[in-house]
C-alpha cells in the first residue's frame, strides 16, 4: 500500500499499488477517479437534479462511476456492483437494488461522488467512497479525498490507515468535550426535519458541530480522531459503506439511531468514538428523531 515516502518532504508517492487483492484493486480506482474529478473542478457543463432541485448529478459523477466500474470488473468480472448512478432516488429504488443483490458473495458498493453539491459550487469538501461487501460482511473500505489528497483505507480485521499511518478514533469521553458532525440530506420532507430536530437538542450539549457535506469525509474523520462523533438519517449505502468500516477498524462504533447494529441496508447512522455514543442516542431519543 502506497505511504508517506520518508525521503521526499511532504510529497507523496502516487497511488499505484502493485500488489493483487481487493484493496489493491479499490485504492487504484479511488485514485484514478479522484484525479479525473479533481481535473473537472470548475467545468461542470451538465448538471442534473435526481429526486429534487437539491440533489444534484453531474457528467462528472457518472463518469467517475462508469471508470471505477470498468476498473473493478475488468479484475472482478463475476463480482456484483452497486453504484448510486446506476439506482433512480429514494429510499424504495435503494431497498430494491439492495434486495436483487442480495445473493451476490462480492458486492461492490460505490459512489463516486460523495458530496456532489459540494463539488458544484467548489466546496472543496468530497471523496471517492469504495467498499466491498463480501457474503453482507464490510471486508474493504477506502475514502479518497483528492483535494487534500488523503487516502483513508481499512480491511475488516487489519485496522485502517491513512498514508501507512494507523488511524484510531479520538478520546473524548463526554458530549461537552465533543465536536460533533452531521449532514442535511436533500429529502426535506422526512430527512431534513429529523436531523435538524436532532441538531436542536444536540447543539447545547456539544464543544461544536460541522456539517461539511460528505457523509463519507464525515466519518472518515471520525475514524481519524478529527470529529467525536458523527450522525445523519437518510443516507444510502454508498454514502456510508466504506466509512462504516474505517471507524470500525480504527476502533469507533457504528449502529442506527436507535442503537441497532448497523448492516448494509441502514439508512440512519450513528458513528463515534464509543465513549459518546449512548449519550449521542439518548440525545436523539430525546429529539424524536431516531429516523424510526
Amino acid at each position: 500500500m502506497s505511504s508517506l515516502n520518508p525521503n521526499s518532504g511532504n510529497e507523496r508517492e502516487p497511488y499505484v499499488v502493485s500488489s493483487k487483492g481487493y484493496t489493491a484493486v479499490a485504492i487504484n480506482a479511488a485514485a484514478k477517479a479522484g484525479e479525473y474529478i479533481k481535473s473537472r473542478q470548475g467545468t461542470v457543463k451538465e448538471l442534473g437534479t435526481k429526486s429534487s432541485a437539491r440533489d444534484l448529478v453531474t457528467e462528472v459523477d457518472k463518469g467517475a462511476e462508469q471508470m471505477i466500474r470498468r476498473l473493478v470488473l475488468t479484475h472482478y468480472p463475476d463480482h456484483a456492483f452497486l453504484g448510486e448512478e446506476g439506482v433512480e432516488p429514494g429510499a424504495n429504488a435503494v431497498t430494491a437494488a439492495l434486495e436483487e443483490l442480495k445473493d451476490n458473495e462480492y458486492l461492490w458498493i460505490v459512489d463516486p461522488v460523495d458530496g456532489t453539491t459540494n463539488f458544484v459550487h467548489g466546496f472543496p469538501f468530497y471523496a471517492v467512497s469504495i467498499a466491498l461487501a463480501v457474503r453482507g460482511e464490510l471486508t474493504v473500505g477506502v475514502i479518497y479525498d483528492p483535494v487534500r489528497d488523503e487516502m483513508f483505507v481499512a480491511e475488516k480485521g487489519k485496522g485502517a490507515y491513512v498514508h501507512g499511518v494507523k488511524t484510531a478514533v479520538s478520546s473524548e469521553a463526554s458530549l461537552d468535550d465533543s465536536l460533533i458532525a452531521l449532514g442535511f440530506p436533500p429529502d426535506r420532507q422526512f430527512a431534513q426535519p429529523t436531523n435538524l430536530a436532532a441538531f436542536q437538542n444536540i447543539l447545547p450539549k456539544v464543544r461544536g458541530v460541522r456539517a461539511g457535506g460528505s457523509a463519507a469525509l464525515h466519518l472518515a474523520y471520525v475514524a481519524a480522531g478529527r470529529v467525536s462523533g458523527y450522525y445523519e438519517a437518510g443516507l444510502s449505502p454508498w454514502d456510508c459503506a466504506a466509512g462504516v468500516l474505517l471507524v470500525k477498524e480504527s476502533g469507533g462504533v457504528v449502529t442506527d439511531m436507535r442503537g441497532e447494529p448497523y448492516h448494509i441496508g441502514t439508512r440512519h447512522i450513528v458513528a463515534t468514538n464509543g465513549h459518546i455514543h449512548e449519550d449521542i442516542l439518548s440525545s436523539l431519543k430525546e429529539a424524536g428523531a431516531t429516523g424510526f
